[in-house]
């Protein structure tokens, strides 16, 4: 008799629950799209581990399904460009990451320079 009253209960719950179903708009398209019209700025950051005698600066952009090629420049104080490096960022991933030592590097306001796709974007920061 237990499992007539349990068959009973579990029909009834699954007919029940089919009929208190949300109707979902179609809103989802509409929500890609909005966010696929709204720009999107890079982002370029530098960290100086004074501990550690180094500069990290890590760039990142939105995961993509394909390879983003990247060039990063290291612009000195004096405007010089110390070091430039072309990476590609695989895809899926969303960061790439250069470092310098602090020995060696010359005082000031240093840049920290990424082209990608055509446009700049860039980090200052001072060593003293």
């Amino acid at each position: 008799m237990t499992k007539y009253l349990v068959s009973f209960l579990l029909l009834a719950n699954v007919l029940l629950a089919e009929n208190n179903v949300i109707k979902e708009e179609p809103i989802v398209a509409s929500a890609i799209e909005e966010i696929s019209n709204k720009p999107y700025n890079p982002n370029v950051d530098c960290l100086i581990l004074e501990d550690e005698n180094s500069i990290i600066c890590k760039f990142e952009v939105i995961r993509n399904d394909k390879d983003q090629d990247i060039i990063i420049h290291w612009i000195s104080p004096t405007g010089e460009i110390s070091r430039t490096r072309e990476m590609v960022i695989p895809a899926g991933d969303i960061s790439a990451y250069d470092y310098r030592y602090l020995d060696g590097r010359e005082g000031g306001k240093w840049n920290f320079r990424v082209v990608y796709n055509g446009n700049e974007y860039t980090s200052q920061f001072e060593l003293k």
